[in-house]
């Protein structure tokens, strides 16, 4: 097994290890069930040389090896029931736990992390990837436990029979393992190019499914077939690679295993002939015995080498779970200390921050905003304005200066309760599966009715609500469903009117409304953020003018500020920005 593939399977045993009691009581059944099939060929010979010679049949005696036999075969299939189902219970409750663990990794890892690698990538992972593992982690568990056991315990029945022939069966099978392990080395990393090229393809098709109208709109169908269709191919070269070399194991072992139970047959057959009329005789029966013994003794070799592809497979889709597992988490706070309700006084002091260390965005950063006072910032694209609401929802850390609320430095204070104490209307809307009435209380989930209304009617979106099927009741499905630009954005604002907390972010929140109902909008968030500090970033500029103070950024600095009027009489950027708007 590959290196990747040994320190994989420890991790899996850590969880498989959870479930000890399970496992033990697993192969305790394992081994009584094979011992209740190894028991039937010694039955069985018996039988045999109960009939051997004519006239000379004890029909009494093989009566009552067969209701033996019965017995013993009703037994060990009760037993194969119970261990089935107990593994099939384990690997379960193992995936299930693996799971877990990458869910709730996903949720400490950085915004950077989901910045940077496609959804689609990560869905695998949790999904595809999990499902694979599962087959070839319960097939592992059904095979590997009786198999070991099969094999310790024919050797013993064998060597106790006659250890001449027991020693050709146990002098040939290295070269059954020897060939197993040298084809299971090659395939781990086969099974991991063609795991990794699947998640590729589910985060091409996520990609495409999403942004749909918008390859339609551009004629794009063509170039996309084209990229599926590399991709595709790609993962059937090494999908048909990796099963190809993984599938000469299961004939190659069988082949040596056939000339065991070969020589196991021609030597049995010469010891009886030289044993015939001796005190000793090595019978039919016995040589019945020893080549069923010798059967059972090379079928596990088969099974398990028939469930490398399998397990190889599941070992390279655990890897991949593995690595998500293994990214950097978001930064540990770094105080425990609280903001329960913050006044709203905020403070950047010459913060600096890059995404990338050899690319600084922003450097010596200074806003200075009191409690109540409403902040624009406006600019170019890709002159930072985002990127300052990032940092003030500790999304991103700073890498230089510090940014204050009400004087306490926020990366001294836990994020989550920094964050209850903003509220934050963005211009990519999310809404989940679920009523609307769920999608407005998503951040408040204790609102009554009577506040969800309110805060639907502020938003202007109880009007359009009230048209639903069923209202309030209503299943919206992902990202919104059937509903508008405008109807969805108009929900995540009353999601942030039911709440209201002391300071407000909104980023380009009137985007997808159309005019007349914007300036109903504005009137509303007028109101909501009459005595909060509120942060609005914006394009269109006929929002900002009420501003208390407008930042004019370009390249991560700030290179004017003031009130609407004082900008326009500089006759600088901002008047450039808001003549050519209007």
């Amino acid at each position: 097994m590959a290196k990747g593939g040994k320190s994989t399977l420890k991790r899996i045993m850590a969880y498989v290890g959870r479930y000890r009691f399970p496992m033990v009581l697993s192969v305790i059944m394992a081994a009584c069930q094979v011992g209740l099939s190894l028991y039937v060929p010694i039955l069985i010979g018996q039988a045999i040389d109960l009939i051997v010679g004519a006239g000379r049949v004890d029909f009494t005696g093989i009566r009552v090896i067969l209701l033996k036999t019965a017995a013993a075969a009703a037994g060990a299939a009760a037993l194969q029931w119970c261990m089935n189902l107990i593994n099939n219970r384990v690997t379960c409750r193992v995936v299930r736990d693996m799971r877990n663990s990458a869910f709730e990794k996903l949720n400490t890892l950085p915004l950077s992390y989901l910045d940077s690698h496609p959804a689609g990538e990560t869905v695998n992972r949790l999904i595809s990837d999990a499902d694979q593992f599962s087959d070839g982690l319960l097939m592992g568990f059904t095979r590997f436990f009786t198999g070991a056991v099969t094999i310790v315990g024919t050797l013993f029945f064998m060597l106790s029979i006659n250890v001449h022939i027991a020693l050709v069966v146990i002098l040939l099978t290295p070269l059954s393992l020897f060939i197993a392990k040298f084809i299971a080395k090659r395939t781990y990393d086969m099974f991991l190019l063609r795991s990794r090229t699947k998640a590729e393809q589910t985060a091409f098709i996520d990609e495409m499914i999403s942004g749909h109208k918008t390859v339609a709109a551009f004629g794009g169908e063509e170039k996309n077939l084209i990229r599926f269709d590399e991709i595709n191919t790609r993962l059937e070269k090494c999908s048909m690679s990796a099963t190809f070399f993984s599938s000469l194991t299961n004939p190659s072992t069988r082949f040596l295993n056939n000339c065991i139970y070969a020589g196991v047959a021609l030597t049995g057959a010469l010891i009886c002939i030289s044993t015939a009329g001796s005190a000793a005789p090595f019978t039919v029966g016995q040589l019945s015995c020893f080549l069923s013994y010798a059967n059972q003794y090379t079928k596990p070799f088969n099974e398990i080498s028939g469930v490398i592809t399998e397990l190889q497979n599941a070992l390279a889709c655990a890897s991949r779970l593995f690595e998500l597992l293994e990214e950097t988490s978001e930064q540990s706070d770094s105080g425990n200390a609280d903001i329960p309700h913050a006044k709203g006084d905020v403070r950047f002091n010459d913060v600096s921050f890059s995404y990338q260390p050899d690319r600084p965005l922003i450097e010596g950063l200074d806003i200075s905003a009191d409690r109540g006072q409403r902040v624009a910032i406006v600019g170019p694209t890709g002159c930072g304005k985002t990127t300052i609401i990032n940092l003030l929802m500790r999304f991103y850390d700073v890498t230089g200066g510090e940014i204050l609320i009400d004087g306490q430095d926020i990366s001294a204070v836990t994020r989550s309760s920094l964050r209850k104490n903003f509220g934050m209307v963005l211009q990519d809307t999310w809404l989940k599966t679920g009523t609307v009435r769920e999608n407005i209380s998503f951040g408040y989930p204790d609102a009554t009715d009577e506040e969800i209304r309110a805060a639907a009617k502020a938003a202007h979106a109880h009007s359009f609500i009230k048209r639903l099927p069923d209202g309030y009741d209503t299943v919206i499905g992902e990202e919104g469903g059937s509903l508008s630009e405008g109807q969805k954005q108009l929900l995540c604002i009353a999601r942030v009117m039911l709440r209201l907390p002391p300071m407000l972010i909104l980023d380009e929140a009137t985007s997808s409304i159309d005019t007349r109902t914007e300036v109903r909008i504005q009137r509303a968030f007028d109101e909501m953020m009459k005595g909060r500090t509120c942060f609005i970033v914006a394009h269109r500029l006929s929002t900002v003018r009420e501003a208390d103070m407008i930042l004019v950024m370009k390249d991560g600095r700030i290179i004017e500020r003031g009130r609407h009027e004082e900008l326009l009489k500089l006759d600088g950027a901002y008047a450039k920005l808001y003549n050519s708007a209007f």
